[in-house]
């Protein structure tokens, strides 16, 4: 059994800086658990064009609002609310002015843990 604290990633490798918010892999592929966990903060009034080609990735909202965009429809989100990018599907995340969108991101396969992204006109993903 493992017990992993936010605080224990906090200023290591595993807490990302991705240019419009911030990730924190909780389980990553040296785990061996098969998927990697991720607390990650889109930070509040930003949009980021992202695709992962090489894993599929669920997210939880826990706070904050915001929409996923896909395949050209907008989906609102909310705390509760869970989106599945099933098909490697390049997505558009964006957070609400007033606050910071907060999910518990699930990666498959799971990611080694100091991925970042390159944010620009084209859809970033590792």
């Amino acid at each position: 059994m493992k017990i992993v604290n936010a605080k224990q990633i906090t200023g290591t490798a595993h807490d990302v800086n991705w240019g419009n918010g911030t990730s924190r892999r909780m389980i990553v592929e040296a785990d061996g658990m098969g998927y990697s966990v991720h607390y990650t903060v889109t930070f509040r009034g930003t949009s980021s064009k992202l695709k992962y080609d090489n894993h599929l990735e669920s997210c939880y909202v826990l706070s904050g609002t915001g929409t996923v965009e896909a395949h050209g429809v907008a989906h609102t989100l909310q705390p509760g609310d869970m989106y599945v990018l099933d098909q490697h599907d390049e997505h558009v995340i964006s957070a609400d002015p007033e606050q910071d969108l907060v999910t518990l991101c699930v990666f498959n396969p799971p990611c080694k843990g100091t991925e970042n992204h390159k944010l620009g006109s084209d859809a970033s993903g590792y």
